[in-house]
Order: C-alpha cells, then sequence, then structure tokens
C-alpha cells in the first residue's frame, strides 16, 4: 500500500484523484486545501489529515517523512494551475514522487527547471493525460498507424463546456493563473492530438476571448480545426436547453464516438503510474509547447480552408 498526500482537495477534479487512490488499494494520508469545502473525503478516506494552511500541511507532512512507516510515497497535485510549478517542487523535496493535473506548468522553460528538480531529488512527475487512455482515442491512433498513405486526416473538434458566472470570477477566469480558455480546458486535447497524429507543424489562432478560442493546427497527419468555449450561446441548437456540454470530434467528416468512457480514466492512470508506466515531463512538453504557442499568437484572419464553421458564424450572430 502507497501512501499518498493531496494537495487541492476541495477542487472540482480532487474527487477523481481521491478514488483512484482508494480504488487502487492505496491510502490518502493528508490533503489540503485553503478553502475547507472537502466533506467528499468522509466517503472516500475519512481517515485523512487534513490542513488549510499550506506551511502547516508541510510540517506534517515532513513528521511523516521521519518514520519510514508513515513515510509518504506520493503527492497527488489538483491545485489552482498557476500553482502547480511550486507545488510539484515541494513535493518532489519532500522525497515523493508527483502526480499532477493538467496543465502540468505553463511554460516548457519551468518543465526544464522541473527536470532539474527531478535529478537533484531522484523522484519523478507525472502528468494526468487522460485521453490517452480512452479506448475511443486508442482505437484512432491505431486506424492511424495502419493508414499507409501520406494523407492527412481532416479532424474537426468542438468542446463547449458551458460555465455559468461564477467562472469569470474565479482564478479560472484570471488568464494570469489559469492561462487562459485553450489551456484551461484544451490542453488534454492538444496532448490528445499529438498522441494520435504525430508532430505539429503548424499552429494557428483565430479567435481568443475570455470564454472561447479557436484555431488551426496542422500535424504530421492531420488538419485540425478547433473550437474551446464556456460560453452556452456556442451550444448547437440540437443540446441547447438539453445539456449543459458539447462534445464533438469528426475524422474525415465522421463523428468519433466520445460520449462514454470517462468515468474511471483517472483510476487507469494511477494504476499506469503506479505500474511504473505514467506520462512525465518529456509526455507532457508537446502540448505545454502547444498552448504556450497560442496563448503568445495574434489571432490572424479566419478563412474558409482553415477556421472551424462555429468562428465563421461568430460575426453573424
Amino acid at each position: 500500500m502507497k501512501k499518498f498526500a493531496l494537495v487541492g482537495a476541495a477542487g472540482y477534479i480532487a474527487p477523481r484523484h481521491m478514488r483512484a487512490i482508494k480504488d487502487t488499494g492505496n491510502a490518502l494520508s493528508v490533503a489540503y486545501d485553503i478553502n475547507d469545502s472537502v466533506g467528499i473525503i468522509d466517503s472516500i478516506s475519512p481517515e485523512s489529515e487534513f490542513f488549510t494552511e499550506f506551511e502547516q500541511f508541510m510540517e506534517h507532512a515532513w513528521r511523516l517523512q521521519r518514520d519510514p512507516v508513515s513515510a509518504l510515497d506520493y503527492v497527488s497535485i489538483c491545485s489552482p494551475n498557476y500553482l502547480h510549478h511550486s507545488h510539484i517542487v515541494a513535493g518532489l523535496k519532500l522525497g515523493c514522487d508527483v502526480i499532477c493535473e493538467k496543465p502540468l506548468v505553463p511554460t516548457t522553460d519551468i518543465l526544464d527547471e522541473l527536470e532539474r528538480v527531478e535529478k537533484e531529488t531522484g523522484k519523478k512527475v507525472y502528468n494526468i493525460l487522460q485521453l490517452r487512455h480512452h479506448k475511443s482515442i486508442l482505437d484512432l491512433k491505431d486506424k492511424v498507424a495502419a493508414d499507409s498513405t501520406d494523407n492527412k486526416f481532416d479532424v474537426e473538434l468542438t468542446y463547449i463546456t458551458s460555465r455559468g458566472k461564477w467562472y469569470l470570477e474565479s482564478w479560472k477566469g484570471d488568464p494570469r493563473k489559469s492561462f487562459g480558455i485553450a489551456t484551461n480546458i484544451g490542453v488534454h486535447f492538444f496532448d490528445m492530438l499529438h498522441f494520435i497524429f504525430g508532430a505539429l507543424e503548424k499552429n494557428v489562432v483565430h479567435y481568443v476571448s475570455e470564454t472561447k478560442s479557436a484555431g488551426y493546427l496542422e500535424y504530421k497527419r492531420a488538419r485540425v480545426r478547433w473550437f474551446l468555449s464556456i460560453d452556452a450561446n456556442d451550444l448547437p441548437a440540437s443540446v441547447k436547453g438539453n445539456k449543459p456540454t458539447y462534445r464533438s470530434i469528426t475524422v474525415n467528416g465522421e463523428e468519433m464516438e466520445f460520449s462514454e468512457g470517462f468515468t474511471d480514466l483517472h483510476t487507469t492512470s494511477y494504476q499506469e503510474i503506479l505500474a511504473g508506466r505514467g506520462y512525465g515531463i518529456k509526455d507532457a512538453r508537446h502540448c505545454v509547447e502547444t498552448v504556450q504557442t497560442i496563448r503568445a499568437a495574434t489571432p490572424a484572419p479566419a478563412n474558409a480552408n482553415e477556421a472551424h464553421p462555429f468562428v465563421l458564424q461568430l460575426g453573424k450572430r
């Protein structure tokens, strides 16, 4: 049984990590969050220690590390994006391997720094890239690999996940903390595209606002038009008023079944990490570089050949 600490226990994604720790037969020893709305712990790991001050959390963690019986093996990080770097470093210096939510960090320079800390501590950083374990993604990857032509696949990625007014008032709405829409809700999709279609050759941004982002990516094996949004007004008429989320990926005009199969992907990710097959800094570099470029880009005029259809419709509302 491995012993875990959890940083960022009150957020949306934290319960998936708690359940993954439990479902893989391990123990959540201690959790931390500045907010105390963490009652979910009672139904998953009621014996866990909990702190709302990071200094107290670290003091307790260091005490655990002095005893081989209680020593922590992993620190799981679900804190706001802008805190990932400092929390990862703290976990490594505790003598733990670290499992961190996406985006791992905002820039490749910080990835380089994390690699240095890995070498100093002898410990490893793992990134949750759960779409790499989704059956539909793996099936598509196999299909692309089996295609012996040099033709590029035409892909259209649309992800609209409606959020209320709270979103822009939270850290997620602050680009200094979340790094913007494309990074916060899109980085795992960009990782997925690289995982399936290979190296990125072109990266063009067509639209950026505080609620949506869109552009064109060209990979070794695909041309991708993408659109990401938290604005319910962007939902297609077929789902508006019925569902708050619309997720669509078409490949050469064929809709990919992508509505199910998400529930246990964090547990699968933990199983792979514990088995020594987790995704590390090297694996995360491509998607970090992609969103770093997107954030720095000046939007280019949208054209019918490369722009996502939803972008072309924005000016017609």
